[in-house]
């Protein structure tokens, strides 16, 4: 209970950031900065999810299985959205070309923000 509600802390401050940089960056350094906040709220957002479910007695050791299991459950709406964050995640730790960050940039705002909220209403 204790570390699930540290990382509930601590999600929620990672998450806010994003959001204020996700609405504010126009520059290509503010751009990356946010891709980087992306990378650090995923991380959060997976684990804050693992730890519910293992209050729940379900054990994912992996975000697709996290995801896949936060699906069944009814606590992520959009499967689909969620599986896109892993491989553009994956992709943001070894791209360094501008078109494909700035197309990750582009789902950050506009659809990633909006699912990534939705945890801040998990309760442990």
């Amino acid at each position: 209970m204790k570390r699930f509600k540290q990382i509930a802390s601590d999600y929620k401050r990672a998450y806010e950031r994003l959001k204020e940089a996700a609405d504010t960056a126009k520059t290509t350094l503010e751009i990356d900065g946010t891709i980087q906040r992306f990378e650090f709220t995923f991380e959060l957002s997976w684990k804050l999810i693992k730890a519910y479910l293992e209050k729940e007695g379900i054990i994912c050791n992996s975000p697709r299985k996290c995801f896949k299991e936060a699906y069944k459950l009814g606590i992520i709406e959009n499967e689909d959205t969620w599986l896109e964050m892993i491989d553009d995640r994956n992709l943001t730790v070894h791209t360094y070309d501008d078109k494909t960050s700035r197309a990750i940039f582009d789902r950050i705002k506009d659809h990633y923000v909006i699912e990534l909220k939705k945890l801040l209403e998990l309760d442990g």
